[in-house]
Parts: structure tokens; sequence; C-alpha cells
């Protein structure tokens, strides 16, 4: 069974940093295209990052490019989202998600629409 679970989500200071662990079980995420995305109160889901399958391609929304980066590590099955520099506006519950794309693909895509597998989220509060 497919099973997305996120970790590393807390409370850190504004200018502070960050890392998010999505471990994957049941698939490997090197056959899957994974996205970061994020859900602040009375906000819709948004995109941040993803990454594609073969690890080539990657993609940020506007708002992160420049603070955060997105890495996969084939080997231990799991991908993380480095976030540095980080602001009040950043306030979020954190997903990972999974999206099946071709062999060695070069797609990544901040839709949610398009990932069928989510993890449960992890709080991430930027506060002083």
């Amino acid at each position: 069974q497919l099973q997305l679970v996120e970790s590393g989500g807390g409370l850190v200071q504004p200018g502070g940093s960050m890392r998010l662990s999505c471990a994957a079980s049941g698939f490997r995420t090197d056959t899957y295209a994974i996205g970061w995305f994020r859900q602040a109160p009375g906000k819709e889901r948004e995109g941040v990052s993803s990454i594609s399958n073969s690890g080539t391609n990657t993609n940020y929304a506007e708002s992160v490019k420049g603070r955060f980066t997105i890495s996969r590590d084939s080997a231990k099955n799991a991908v993380y989202l480095q976030m540095n520099s980080l602001k009040p506006e950043d306030t979020a519950v954190y997903y990972c998600a999974a999206w099946r794309t071709n062999y060695r693909s070069s797609l990544t895509s901040l839709d949610p629409t398009k990932y069928t597998s989510w993890g449960q989220g992890t709080q991430v509060t930027v506060s002083l």
C-alpha cells in the first residue's frame, strides 16, 4: 500500500530554517513525481515545489523561489524540502504527495489535482 509520511515540522522564528522529510513506503519515489503543498487556515491548498521521478527537474512557487530547495534520496526512498529564510506567511500545514509519471519522466507540477496519494501533513509555524 502506497504511503507517505511527513516529518520535521514545528515552530521556528522568522529568518530561520527547517527541513521537512517525506518518507515513502509501498512504492519507489523514483517512479513518481513528488510534490510539496501547503495549506494555511482559510486558504486553498497551494503547490510549493515538485521534483520529477528522474530527479532532473524541479520547480517552485514564486513565493518560495530562492528560499526553498527540494531534493530526493532514492536510496532512502525519501524526498526533502529545505526551507530557509522562513517568513510568517510560510506558516501552514505542509503535505507531500505522489503523482505517477512515466519511467524517467522529467515532468513536474504544482497542480494538486494531478497527485493521487497524500501524506497526513506536518505543521510549520513561523513566529517569534
